[in-house]
């Protein structure tokens, strides 16, 4: 069962939730959608609303359902999820169910976001910006360019902003 709080009621720390437990980011419909692992992302205020952003590499199967829908979930899930997790992060909504695969179940948010079920913390969030980053507007050379991106499939960053939250009973 799930509670909805205000963003601004948010307790736990970011950098644990998006850099160690890491995130499904998952967009499209409740009927069909993807869901991806990710350990890259943050929170804040930008525009003066709580907002999250995401990064997605061209060819994960999830970007395309990010880019053509209105809203995404950040879905974080307990420990024993682990394995979930790294399957989700390891193999293409193009190949498998990963929902299916990993015994997940996929609800939708009051906006119609699909989010995995077995979450403890959900954000949904809506849309606001999508920008390909480029290795141009580095400001520290090449060492993130040679360390990250050698097949120089860059990441797009989206920004969206928190429409809901559901925490776990």
């Amino acid at each position: 069962m799930f509670r909805k709080i205000d963003p601004k009621e948010l307790t736990q720390n970011p950098f644990t939730l998006i850099g160690q437990q890491w995130m499904l980011v998952t967009a499209g419909t409740v009927e069909s959608c993807n869901t991806m692992t990710a350990s890259w992302g943050g929170v804040g205020i930008m525009w003066g609303n709580p907002v999250a952003t995401c990064y997605i590499r061209p060819q994960r199967h999830t970007k395309q359902f990010m880019d053509n829908e209105e809203y995404f979930t950040l879905s974080f899930l307990a420990e024993d999820y682990r394995d979930a997790l790294r399957f989700c992060g390891s193999k293409s909504g193009r190949d498998v169910n990963k929902f299916t695969a990993c015994n997940l179940t996929v609800t939708g948010a009051e906006c119609g976001a699909p989010y995995v079920a077995e979450s403890e913390l959900v954000l949904v969030c809506k849309k606001q910006y999508a920008q390909p980053m480029a290795p141009e507007f580095l400001t520290e050379g090449d060492a993130i360019d040679k360390r990250w991106y050698p097949a120089n499939d860059w990441h797009t960053m989206y920004i969206g902003q928190i429409v809901e939250v559901y925490v776990k009973e």
